[in-house]
């Protein structure tokens, strides 16, 4: 696809790969920092020198942000990963002048309650997705999003993060080889970020896309990292991607991502197993 963005979507693919690396490698007794160490490794191996901010990554009920009052509790901690122990990992990283948020979630063996959650977020994607191009505040996208989670029996989690934003814009930024970081957020994408706030305070906009009055204005052209996070009984699980919005229309930047695929794999499955359980009543049909 020649639409500019290529950049944006192999930093998103090489985020994803790296998570999905560190996950297969993930053991009983490591920690979170030794998570978010393993990805900043990896991130290194391929050339990345620059963040959007470093990586994070939750173990258990921390998936859900269990307890979270202040922002220092979304840094990695020693919390040990177990067996069934769901996971997320957060890398944004920033290559060649492009930058990517993404979120990547799991667990250590079988845990359906997550696959249930991850599952459902398939519709929300759907959702965002459908109401960004119908121009709708985003706002009211934030809240469509908050009843189609109560409808589904999940709690927002999303809303612990910092302004309670679902997401928020993503830009290019100079291509330097390191930049200094200010708690764990390079100077660069910060910059970025605060030059989008301030135009967009003149212009009524704003880069963060909160349940606020601030974001109380239709979907504003630019690259969006837009992550909604379910919660439930202390098992949390969320995506994070890039979404495009153009003065007409939007459109997720890249549908091969891990979550992407796993949504297609099952839809493949049942389709199959629906296909071959027609079958076999035929056969007892005709044996009869």
């Amino acid at each position: 696809m020649d639409d500019g963005l290529d950049g944006f979507r192999r930093v998103q693919r090489l985020a994803y790969s790296i998570a999905e690396a560190v996950a297969a490698e993930l053991r009983p007794g490591m920690t979170e920092r030794d998570a978010a160490r393993a990805m900043r490794v990896r991130a290194r191996e391929h050339g990345v020198r620059d963040w959007f901010h470093l990586p994070f990554a939750w173990f258990g009920d921390r998936t859900a942000f269990t307890g979270f009052k202040v922002p220092l509790q979304f840094f990695p901690t020693g919390r040990r990963l177990e067996p069934g122990m769901p996971f997320i990992l957060d890398m944004a990283p920033a290559y060649e002048g492009c930058t990517a948020d993404i979120g990547y979630s799991g667990a250590l063996g079988p845990n359906p309650l997550q696959e249930r959650l991850m599952a459902d977020l398939r519709e929300h994607r759907e959702l965002i997705l459908d109401e960004v191009r119908e121009r709708r505040p985003l706002r009211e996208i934030y809240q469509d999003v908050d009843r189609l989670m109560s409808r589904q029996g999940y709690a927002n989690r999303h809303r612990a993060y910092p302004f309670g934003v679902i997401a928020h814009k993503v830009d290019r930024v100079g291509d330097r080889r390191w930049s200094p970081r200010v708690a764990g957020f390079g100077t660069q994408a910060l910059k970025g970020l605060a030059s989008d706030a301030l135009h967009g305070h003149r212009e009524g906009w704003s880069p963060l896309w909160s349940p606020y009055r601030m974001s109380d204005h239709p979907p504003h052209p630019g690259l969006w990292a837009v992550e909604p996070h379910l919660g439930f009984r202390g098992t949390g699980a969320k995506f994070e991607e890039i979404l495009v919005v153009t003065e007409t229309d939007a459109y997720w930047l890249d549908d091969e991502l891990p979550h992407v695929r796993r949504w297609s794999e099952a839809e493949t499955d049942a389709g199959a197993g629906a296909v071959a359980g027609t079958d076999a009543a035929s056969g007892s049909e005709a044996a009869a």
